[in-house]
């Protein structure tokens, strides 16, 4: 079995993955300003069809995430729409994916590291990535010592690749000490995020989340399970700045995120959340998230863009 799909797309052209080659000097500073989009795509067994998910969205945050890195847009988004799509055609994708653009200021190698200017080149590539919602399981969570960047260190809110080191730091603190996962602490001293996903609680029958000015990153999932939660299950959502101590006290406590789907935590610093099992409400953004993601029962068909993998192959 092929350990990686067919084809990528490289600056315009969809190509065979071992022709999309680069030479070792232009690696380096074009990581530091490098930026991307983590997108799912979910396969429908019954439709025989593979949906992508709020590509749009997706698609709008990458454009920002470039302008906030001071990345010239080459191409329109359009363009990186059709492009996701085609690619996935291309691979025959039979399974849940995930998609990957990355921009990248080109030339890097010869340049100052701190240049503006020039043209930005763009990677797209694909590879599965199942689904664990509804697994039941759940997780082990701290506290990190590490503190989340401020929006005037480095801009939380978009998918900066160097944003992330923030976040490894944070993951490694928790699996050497123990913890499946971790959540951080903003500059004020008040939750922000896991290392890479947003955080919800619930208390006292409320959904309480940090809001986008507490150094977070502008969760397109985050986003989605605010809507399920307000109009699917009319409950009344809180944004607002957390404190630490709000988790143990929380009778129920997730991460989210395009990686993380939904990640219930059973545990916080070793204070067990509510029963020490996945809350009910939790359990019902689950199923109300994979019914959006696999396209069942109609549910919110404006989320998904579908693919047409079988039409691809009947072509």
């Amino acid at each position: 079995m092929s350990q990686h799909p067919q084809y990528l797309w490289w600056n315009g052209k969809q190509m065979r993955w071992e022709d999309a080659t680069v030479h070792v000097t232009a690696l380096g500073w074009s990581t530091v300003g490098a930026i991307f989009e983590g997108i799912r795509a979910y396969w429908n067994p019954d439709h025989q069809e593979l949906y992508i998910f709020r590509l749009d969205e997706h698609m709008e945050r990458f454009e920002r995430s470039m302008k906030l890195m001071r990345l010239p847009v080459t191409y329109s988004m359009d363009e990186l729409k059709r492009a996701i799509v085609d690619l996935l055609r291309a691979n025959d994708s039979r399974e849940d994916t995930y998609i990957r653009p990355l921009a990248y200021r080109g030339g890097s190698g010869q340049r100052r590291f701190s240049e503006t200017g020039g043209t930005s080149e763009i990677l797209i590539n694909t590879h599965p990535m199942p689904t664990h919602l509804l697994s039941g399981r759940g997780y082990s969570a701290c506290v990190s010592s590490w503190t989340r960047i401020s929006d005037n260190v480095m801009p939380p809110r978009v998918k900066n690749i160097s944003n992330y080191r923030n976040g490894q730091l944070v993951g490694m603190e928790a699996e050497l000490n123990g913890y499946d996962t971790a959540l951080i602490l903003n500059t004020q001293g008040k939750v922000a995020e896991g290392g890479g996903a947003c955080v919800m609680l619930v208390r006292d029958g409320k959904l309480i989340t940090p809001d986008v000015t507490q150094s977070i990153l502008e969760s397109i999932t985050r986003d989605a399970l605010i809507v399920l939660a307000r109009q699917e299950l009319g409950l009344e959502v809180v944004e607002r700045a957390v404190d630490r101590t709000e988790l143990y006290i929380a009778d129920e406590v997730f991460m989210c995120g395009t990686a993380a789907e939904i990640t219930p935590l059973t545990s916080v610093d070793r204070y067990t959340i509510g029963n020490g099992e996945i809350g009910p409400i939790t359990r019902k953004l689950e199923e109300l998230l994979d019914d959006c993601f696999h396209g069942r029962s109609g549910a919110r068909p404006n989320w998904r863009t579908p693919v047409g993998v079988a039409a691809a192959v009947a072509d």
